[in-house]
């Protein structure tokens, strides 16, 4: 049971992890409640559903689970709660993000707007990066996780 715990939430107090958590909770969360809620300028649960089955053959139930690990997991970073098992959620969803979307137009992003090119995979990659970062190192200082498996002190 020790192992399992600390598998989930052991961390030490790094300054470094918590910048990383913190910067990918941030994305996330805003671009997860711009799909659920409709923040930030975003379409809403509703039209996320719609444009995702038309555009990418992504069936409803799948889209409100990627909708909802995108805004909680990233509200769970921030918070640093359960961050590994958030980071690993927030991981597969920009995997199928990549595969469905984005590998088809390279790795840059279009910064020039070129017409008929979508964006590369390039801002994906860094979240991915970072997401793995969170997963192998854990949630960092000033986190949930930390108040239940302090490491390093």
């Amino acid at each position: 049971m020790d192992n399992t715990v600390d598998l989930l939430l052991a961390t030490y107090p790094s300054v470094s992890m918590l910048l990383v958590r913190l910067g990918a909770g941030i994305v996330f969360f805003a671009h997860g409640a711009q799909k659920v809620f409709g923040w930030f300028g975003g379409p809403g649960l509703k039209a996320t559903i719609q444009t995702f089955q038309q555009y990418m053959k992504i069936p409803p139930p799948a889209t409100v689970l990627a909708a909802f690990i995108e805004c909680f997991g990233g509200l769970a970073l921030i918070i640093g709660v359960l961050a590994r098992p958030a980071a690993l959620g927030l991981i597969v969803v920009m995997l199928v993000a990549v595969a469905k979307v984005h590998w088809q137009h390279g790795f840059f992003i279009n910064f020039s707007g070129a017409p008929g090119k979508g964006h590369g995979f390039e801002f994906n990659f860094v979240l991915l990066m970072m997401l793995l970062a969170v997963l192998v190192a854990g949630a960092g200082l000033l986190s949930t996780d930390r108040m239940f498996r302090p490491l390093g002190d």
